[in-house]
């Protein structure tokens, strides 16, 4: 089964966990794709919800697919957030932020009850560092940061889109590491980036995470934690 066929397979399970009445966190990227996808039919069929979009692609999505789209300061509160992951962990950790969403996801799974994590079987890994750790940081200070996190040896590279520098939803950098090599801790590594002013998050997800839904094969594995 292709990676595709189980992005949906996992999207289609974590959708059963929305009902009317809540207020939902819609995930970016190419698994949150499919799930966002199919709260639209479920709007088409009835459901009555109020939605955070986690960046303005997956806002444009969802508010042409007629799901009624929010702000977080209106919502408050989340009932639930669905997403993608770069990596998946046994521990429930995560690297997101593939898809340069890292800061607006990890504002929206700090100020939700209930945190579900998509993924097709590719990304469930035993130890995260494969898929380069996402940075996210204020240009004001890019190219400084990266001198520090070579000096850390971490092997930084700033992620372009052609030949201008790419630029997330809140005009920021992102800067790509590698943390495989690496023997800190990863709540460690956490504290000791976010401490260099200048990197605004990371895309480690190390603790907001309730539910992981892998899709495997024609079958989703739903673990909890």
């Amino acid at each position: 089964m292709s990676a595709v066929n189980e992005k949906k397979v996992a999207a289609l399970e974590a959708v059963k966990y929305i009902k009317s009445g809540m207020t939902v966190g819609l995930g970016t990227g190419s698994t949150a794709f499919f799930m966002i996808e199919a709260i639209g039919e479920m709007v088409k069929n009835g459901l009555e919800i109020k939605a955070v979009a986690t960046s303005e692609a997956t806002k444009k999505l969802a508010t042409k697919l007629g799901i009624n789209v929010i702000t977080l300061a209106e919502a408050k509160r989340l009932d639930v957030t669905i997403d993608g992951a770069d990596e998946v962990d046994e521990d429930f950790q995560l690297i997101k932020g593939g898809g340069g969403a890292l800061l607006r996801e990890k504002i929206v799974a700090h100020n939700t009850d209930l945190n579900i994590i998509i993924a097709d079987s590719s990304k469930s890994v035993s130890r995260l560092g494969k898929f380069k750790l996402p940075i996210e940081t204020i240009p004001f200070a890019t190219q400084l940061i990266i001198i520090e996190l070579n000096e850390m040896g971490l092997k930084p590279v700033q992620r372009m889109n052609g030949d201008e520098d790419y630029k997330t939803d809140e005009n920021n950098d992102i800067v790509d590491i590698d943390i495989w090599d690496t023997n800190i801790k990863l709540s460690d590594l956490e504290q000791q980036l976010k401490a260099i002013p200048g990197i605004v998050e990371t895309g480690l997800f190390l603790t907001s995470t309730n539910l992981v839904i892998i899709g495997n094969g024609e079958h989703a594995t739903t673990s909890k934690k």
